[in-house]
């Protein structure tokens, strides 16, 4: 009897919105795609006038560049990296190619990896998060109003807050892994094994090849009575 692994019976082919997990995972990564396309125009346009993401002394307390050469060009080879991996994932997803969702897969599991180490950090270090408010520029959004909650309440809304964002990219990866299962056994699923009660094993051909071989063969003579 052939043995089958417990993480390979429990998957769906369906995701959010009653839509099918192929389907959920050409939105995911065109979705991604965009996203990424975005970044490099803005990391592009922040590269040719340099001057916008530079704040003076009065803003930041202190003369600041954003981002240097160096770093603005690493984070565009980090976009580019990104657009291949979303459109490999895409294309993948669309033309059932399952080898090709694989970077894209990974690239989820690091993601909640990180997400995962930051919620640690918070809740090993829970003070850290104020000392982090303290080092911003006086002039930040909200930064008094955020100062001023109480650091046990903050540490819980990061907390929730980081949670949600966790459940929502697990579930994503779920999918995209759904996705990969169903695309590697329907690809796999050429040849039909069938079990006999007496535990012998046939292995049936595939539905073409018995179709074209039934078809090539010569029909049996025409009746000719006596």
């Amino acid at each position: 009897m052939k043995m089958v692994a417990p993480w390979t019976r429990f998957y769906s082919n369906s995701c959010c919105l009653c839509c099918h997990v192929r389907t959920g995972t050409i939105l995911l990564g065109v979705w991604y795609l965009i996203i990424n396309a975005v970044v490099l125009l803005i990391l592009l346009s922040a590269l040719a006038d340099p001057d916008q993401y530079h704040f003076s002394s009065s803003e930041l307390g202190g003369d600041f560049e954003f981002m240097d050469d160096a770093n603005m060009c690493i984070a565009i080879a980090i976009s580019l990296l990104m657009i291949l991996i979303c459109a490999m994932a895409t294309y993948g997803a669309y033309k059932q190619r399952a080898a090709w969702i694989i970077p894209f897969f990974c690239y989820q599991i690091f993601d909640f990896a990180l997400n995962t180490l930051v919620a640690v950090t918070v809740l090993v270090y829970p003070y850290s998060i104020q000392e982090y408010i303290r080092q911003l520029p006086p002039n930040f959004p909200y930064r008094d109003d955020i100062m001023s909650v109480n650091p046990t309440c903050l540490v819980l809304i990061i907390l929730l807050f980081i949670s949600i964002i966790l459940t929502f990219k697990g579930y994503l990866i779920s999918c995209v892994w759904n996705c990969y299962r169903y695309i590697n056994g329907r690809n796999s699923s050429d040849v039909l094994v069938y079990v006999t009660s007496n535990d012998t094993t046939v292995l049936l051909p595939p539905y073409d090849d018995a179709t074209v071989n039934g078809a090539a063969k010569e029909p049996p003579p025409p009746y000719v009575s006596a």
